[in-house]
């Protein structure tokens, strides 16, 4: 962890499925970083569109890896224990990088050696057209474990994560279809500091019909089991244990209630009880809730 050659080399990992029509422009981003020292692996999740001829004009540049299906989760992570590098990024095969992304935060990692995970700034294109992102997806910079409970504030394609915390927290959990993400910030945040470098290095561009807030309905189930794992993990002190349990209460209402306006009272029911699981006297002593 202490050699310098070994901590600045980065492994770029591309997960994508069926985004022939992105996946060259993505490549080519990382293909032009002023930073040098990385190695790029693109993760083929069984895509049925013309990704492998895109794939294909790469082959001699890139690593490429071909799996059956198994969603974002399972790609990442084919890539990650596939890769050498001692830092790892993540790009996903829809979002850009300007040319100094890697520069930028492999700096701040020689600058600040005793950190473990940072990500970037972002410049939001949805449908085409440049917007500004609401105040609810304001980045953080430090110990943000209660910033991370409402929503994702960490992008994927704006992190840049040192191999450590891998081993430390695991993988990303292929048993969710989405919000994978936000489940790993969940584990990662309450023992490390994510850090913010305030400079735009990614286009995440968004609006296009495949997207998972679009084909996947009911996000907020996937973010209730990621609480729940979180409560349960036994990583967090009685405050984020307190907190994390009150976003759990908000989000099991509001899921809740949906339940039994769509006519799932069973569900609707099991999610509104949910939260008491993790209630007891001694979490009241410790939180003072």
């Amino acid at each position: 962890m202490n050699n310098p050659v070994k901590k600045e080399f980065v492994s770029v990992i591309i997960p994508t499925y069926n985004r022939s029509a992105f996946l060259g422009e993505a490549i080519k981003s990382v293909l032009s970083q002023t930073y040098r020292s990385f190695e790029l692996i693109v993760v083929d999740d069984g895509s049925t569109d013309d990704t492998r001829e895109i794939l294909s004009v790469y082959k001699d540049r890139i690593l490429i890896i071909f799996s059956e299906h198994g969603g974002p989760s399972a790609a990442r992570n084919r890539g990650i224990q596939s890769c050498q590098g001692e830092f790892i990024a993540f790009l996903d095969s829809d979002d850009l990088w300007l040319p100094k992304k890697l520069e930028r935060q492999t700096d701040f990692f020689r600058n600040r050696p005793e950190a473990l995970i940072c990500q970037t700034d972002e410049v939001w294109i949805r449908n085409g057209v440049r917007v500004n992102p609401r105040k609810k997806h304001k980045k953080f910079s430090g110990w943000i474990f209660e910033k991370c409970l409402p929503l994702c504030v960490v992008s994927p394609s704006a992190v840049m994560i040192h191999r450590s915390v891998f081993e430390k927290v695991g993988l990303f959990d292929e048993a969710l279809p989405a919000c994978e993400d936000y489940d790993l910030w969940l584990r990662i945040a309450p023992c490390y500091p994510i850090h913010l470098v305030k400079e735009q290095m990614v286009i995440k561009r968004g609006g296009h019909q495949d997207q998972q807030s679009k084909v996947i309905p009911s996000l907020d189930s996937f973010r209730i089991k990621a609480l729940c794992k979180a409560l349960e993990s036994g990583n967090l002190n009685p405050l984020q244990y307190g907190n994390a349990l009150k976003e759990l209460e908000k989000k099991c209402l509001i899921y809740g209630n949906g339940c039994l306006k769509r006519g799932k009272a069973g569900e609707g029911k099991k999610i509104l009880k949910l939260p008491d699981r993790y209630v007891s006297s001694q979490i009241f002593e410790k939180t003072g809730r």
